[in-house]
């Protein structure tokens, strides 16, 4: 397999994933979806832990690139764009194949602290945290390290709200409550 069969692969066990579960997903069903023979998956990847780490990578590179890129555009200030992260939150709630956060999932079901995949999950979430707790400090707030913990957790909330209820009225509730974390910690 290609370097780009091998990136398709990816990508197309990254879908069925997201939709599926990991534990639900059977090396049979990887091979029906992708179409890809199990001797060409594990040519590539050892294990389907391997593969799974695969598409975690290349989900939060995505996920990422996507949530950042679209802070950008509807807020310029680093305030507004602490902000924005819940109107981004609100617009991925309500896209069609929106099926919860894949790093929840993920670590929901490999939960033991030192997993791979658990580890990958922990990882995904402290980037963003970090990422919360820079345009904190850019915008001069006080505790920038508590503030970003803060809109993590409503983040987080939300989205689990969001996955259960629908809608993206948790997106617009959790931004009403950072409005007020926010104004609590001008300088």
């Amino acid at each position: 397999m290609s370097a780009s069969k091998k990136d398709e692969l990816v990508e197309k066990a990254l879908k069925v994933f997201y939709r599926e579960g990991f534990h639900a997903t059977g090396m049979d069903k990887l091979v029906a979806e992708t179409k890809i023979s199990k001797t060409s998956m594990y040519k590539h990847f050892r294990s389907k832990e391997d593969l799974i780490l695969a598409t975690l990578k290349l989900r939060d590179e995505r996920f990422r690139s996507a949530f950042v890129k679209r802070i950008e555009e509807l807020a310029t200030d680093p305030k507004g764009q602490l902000l924005a992260t819940f109107d981004t939150l609100g617009e991925w709630f309500q896209e069609t194949d929106f099926q919860s956060c894949m790093f929840i999932k993920a670590s929901s079901e490999c939960q033991e602290a030192a997993h791979p995949i658990h580890k990958e999950s922990a990882d995904h979430k402290h980037i963003l945290r970090n990422y919360l707790e820079d345009l904190a400090q850019k915008a001069n707030l006080k505790n920038p390290p508590a503030l970003a913990t803060q809109l993590q957790l409503l983040q987080e909330g939300a989205i689990v709200l969001a996955h259960l209820h629908g809608g993206n009225s948790p997106a617009i509730e959790a931004k009403a409550a950072a409005e007020a974390l926010i104004k609590a910690a001008e300088v």
